[in-house]
């Protein structure tokens, strides 16, 4: 999408969000032109492909109005809202997931709006707050959106083959129960409850894309139903009322379809400065210090549906597995078999382009709460404490040449 474009929606959505009496949240500015590198799409896809792409790209910069099916709550009205230049997001734009924990058992308060706290309402409608049985909250920042399809593409065995113990971690799957719209494919390991493994998600609770999709629609955009999902979200404290006339589903399982296609086909994040004498040497003490145990940095995929993700090596430098990032990253919030204390080990890649969708200001971690790599890297604790030991105790000069290779990803 052109970055005048990108201005237009932009603007477009800061003007429905006064209207509609939400927030008023501010956006970061869109990429600039020299530096919007993070769009496009995998080489070598077909013409039918790439049709399918620009349908998806369409559905993903769409502002969703209460006549197209919004509301009557929601967090964003368009995807791109969040994803700026399918880059990462910022704490304006974050969501807020909530629950309640007794006695050690989460409750995630579906019935009364949980997980996600939809804020924004349409006009006569009230937005949610936390209902008073919530004790648990954290905020969560838009992921990249950029390579999904080669993760997608993986096979379990692939990720399996770096879970448990191995290099002092014991990264582990997080088994979801599939949804009723699951299918399997041949990448998929079943446990013997029936359970698959996630990949996609903060705490990997997500086993597809379209499992994404359909669940983004319904709670992190808000209130858009499909025939995969036909709940409307609705504030508990006001009652359910849809403030529109427009029949279940909103939006039809071919637009799902296309949105799945454009996170299954944008390229990957580009590499920068690879021959830099600072980012080679900064890669070579990333795996010294052991950060590569976790951040692993290269994979292959199997044969895929789409020939261009098939038999791909491909550098995420991620597990896609569950860790233990000590007491300091505890949100107190359990997905799936994830603990609070559990992340998804976050790929790295794209992670140099962060700022120039985030306003030019780095917000890292999965609540955009350290500003820097090096502040990322001290929150790191529990299985990664020695990491973090490794890294403090380098050179000021070694340390700046790890920050230039994650600065290059």
């Amino acid at each position: 999408m052109k970055t005048k474009l990108k201005y237009k929606v932009i603007i477009a959505i800061t003007l429905i969000a006064i209207t509609m009496g939400a927030c008023q949240k501010l956006f970061p500015p869109a990429p600039k032109a020299n530096d919007d590198i993070s769009q496009g799409v995998v080489p070598g896809l077909t013409t039918y492909q790439l049709q399918e792409h620009a349908l998806g790209d369409d559905e993903f910069s769409q502002i969703f109005t209460p006549q197209q099916g919004l509301g009557p709550v929601f967090n964003q009205a368009s995807c791109n809202s969040c994803h700026i230049g399918n880059g990462k997001g910022d704490p304006v734009t974050s969501l807020t997931r909530f629950g309640n924990v007794t006695n050690g058992v989460f409750d995630s308060l579906t019935n009364e709006g949980g997980p996600d706290l939809l804020s924004n309402a349409i006009p006569g409608y009230l937005g949610e707050v936390l209902p008073p049985n919530a004790n648990v909250s954290v905020h969560l920042i838009a992921p990249v959106v950029m390579g999904l399809g080669f993760i997608a593409a993986l096979s379990d065995s692939s990720i399996l083959a770096n879970a448990y113990p191995h290099d002092g971690v014991s990264g582990v799957p997080n088994y979801i129960y599939p949804t009723s719209f699951f299918v399997p494919q041949g990448i998929n390991t079943p446990n013997r409850a029936g359970q698959c493994i996630g990949r996609f998600g903060k705490k990997a609770t997500r086993v597809t894309l379209q499992d994404q999709v359909v669940f983004a629609l319904s709670q992190d955009l808000g209130g858009v139903t499909c025939d995969y999902n036909m709940v409307k979200p609705y504030n508990y404290l006001v009652g359910p009322y849809t403030g529109n006339d427009v029949q279940d589903p909103d939006v039809s399982v071919g637009f799902v379809n296309h949105l799945v296609m454009y996170l299954r086909t944008n390229k990957v994040p580009p590499r920068r400065n690879t021959n830099d004498a600072d980012v080679i040497a900064g890669e070579q003490l990333f795996t010294q210090i052991g950060c590569i145990s976790c951040h692993i940095s290269t994979f292959t995929t199997p044969q895929s549906d789409i020939a261009a993700l098939s038999y791909q090596t491909f550098h995420p430098y991620s597990d896609f597995l569950l860790h233990n990032m000590g007491s300091g990253l505890d949100d107190g919030v359990p997905e799936g078999s994830a603990q609070s204390f559990q992340w998804r080990t976050a790929p790295l890649w794209g992670v140099g382009l962060a700022g120039n969708a985030q306003g030019g200001q780095l917000f890292l971690l999965h609540d955009g709460r350290a500003n820097s790599f090096i502040a990322a890297i001290s929150f790191h604790g529990g299985e990664a404490d020695s990491r973090r030991t490794a890294f403090f105790a380098l050179t000021q000069q070694q340390q700046q040449q790890i920050v230039k290779f994650l600065s290059s990803l």
